[in-house]
C-alpha cells in the first residue's frame, strides 16, 4: 500500500468532504476505509495500491469533482 496526502484548495463546507469521500470509493485501487478529508486543513489522506491506480488517476478523480489538487505527496511502502 502507499500513502499518499494532496492538498486542496479551501473546502467550504462538509458536503464537499462527503462528496470526496464518496467519489474516491469509487476509484478502483484505493482502500475505502483509508480515506481522510480534512475539511478544516484541506487536505485529503488516502491509501492505494499502485499495481491498480496512481496518484494521477486520484489527483483527477478529485479534481472532476471541482476541487482543485494544489500539491501532493506519496509515502511508499507504508
Amino acid at each position: 500500500m502507499t500513502k499518499a496526502t494532496l492538498k486542496l484548495e479551501t473546502l467550504t463546507c462538509p458536503s464537499c468532504l462527503q462528496k470526496i469521500e464518496r467519489g474516491l470509493k469509487q476509484t478502483a485501487g484505493v482502500k475505502k476505509d483509508s480515506i481522510k478529508v480534512l475539511f478544516n486543513a484541506s487536505k485529503v489522506k488516502v491509501d492505494f495500491d499502485e499495481n491498480q491506480v496512481n496518484l494521477n488517476t486520484i489527483e483527477k478523480a478529485i479534481e472532476d469533482l471541482g476541487y482543485p489538487v494544489i500539491s501532493s505527496k506519496v509515502k511508499e511502502g507504508a
